[in-house]
């Protein structure tokens, strides 16, 4: 990930985490939060292909979609940020405003199928999706 090599990224997320509120990611951008050191001794996700990374930096990666420790909250994959915007919406400004957006943008996931996770896609799925991600990824091994 070209970014974790980035310094002046990471040091600013450093900086910015000091002074923050909340600090989110979605997808591998916890794997900035880890660089940074703010996952350090804590739990968090990303989206399924590189999630074992976080222990890198000191994080126990977990399966969940959407993970709040103290003020910092990981989201898996992309469409797992929408859950963590209205899981954050609740918390600022209470479940009616969050039902309330949740509504404005209309979300009310019906997926098609039922592979949108490794717990729930089959084993030939796992291996397509992989290899669409990863190049050669046929041969990395993914584990839920």
């Amino acid at each position: 990930m070209p970014a974790l090599a980035e310094a002046a990224a990471v040091e600013w997320l450093r900086q910015a985490h000091a002074s923050s509120k909340w600090t989110t990611s979605v997808c591998t951008g916890s794997l900035l939060l880890g660089a940074a050191g703010i996952l350090q001794g804590k739990r968090a996700t990303s989206h399924w292909i590189l999630r074992d990374m976080l222990r890198e930096f000191g994080a126990e990666p977990v399966a969940e979609r959407v993970v709040i420790e103290g003020d910092v909250i990981t989201a898996a994959g992309v469409s797992a940020g929408i859950d963590m915007a209205l899981m954050l919406a609740a918390i600022e400004a209470g479940d009616a405003e969050a039902r309330t957006l949740q509504l404005v943008i209309e979300y009310d996931p019906d997926p098609p199928f039922d592979s949108g996770s490794l717990g729930k896609a089959d084993a030939d799925t796992q291996r397509r999706a992989t290899e669409h991600m990863v190049p050669g990824g046929g041969n990395v091994e993914v584990t839920g």
